[in-house]
């Protein structure tokens, strides 16, 4: 069995920005630095032959190239469970036109559509429920303008997750497959 998801991969210099943004929270599960992405569609956990059917069906996916900028931060869920960074494109709505098309394709190579609508960032940190609102929003305001230089969406990843059998040392990410745009 093989877990898998639909990503765009950061350059260094970005995840080395965001890295140097990950603390001053406590309770907070930072994802390491090589494993920052926007992610474009989770699959799960499927057999080696779902992979490969859902690796050949991305082959379909058609797309120009875009720019992304990482940009801005905030939180999903009340009280707050992820601390994320923003993400903007240009030309506006590429980004989504490519995360439809992912998710097209994949539907039509029989995995159920996505339940919740998309909404493209990068996790920074998973936050127990512990944790305090006030440094939450603390951290928000030093860093609600964060904006990186832009940079060229050439293509998208297939990532295998592995999942660590040692705790807090979250999972580690791999190329199932590459497509280019």
């Amino acid at each position: 069995m093989i877990r898998l998801f639909v990503g765009l991969s950061l350059p260094e210099r970005d995840r080395r920005a965001l890295s140097r943004l990950q603390c001053g929270l406590k309770n907070a599960r930072w994802v390491a630095a090589d494993n920052l992405h926007v992610t474009l569609r989770f699959i799960g956990t499927v057999d080696e032959s779902q992979a490969e059917d859902y690796a050949t069906a991305l082959d379909d996916v058609l797309a120009q190239p875009f720019d992304l900028r990482v940009k801005g931060v905030g939180t999903f869920g009340r009280p707050p469970h992820n601390l994320w960074a923003g993400v903007a494109d240009q030309p506006a709505g590429v980004l989504a036109h490519l995360q439809a098309r992912v998710e097209s394709v994949l539907v039509r190579a029989g995995l159920p559509p996505e339940g919740q609508k998309f909404s493209p960032h990068v996790t920074l940190a998973r936050l127990k429920k512990s944790t305090h609102p006030g440094p939450v929003a603390d951290f928000l305001t030093a860093h609600e303008a964060l904006q990186q230089p832009s940079f060229k969406v050439s293509g998208f990843t297939l990532f295998e997750s592995q999942l660590s059998t040692i705790r807090f040392h979250g999972a580690h990410y791999t190329a199932f497959a590459e497509y280019d745009l």
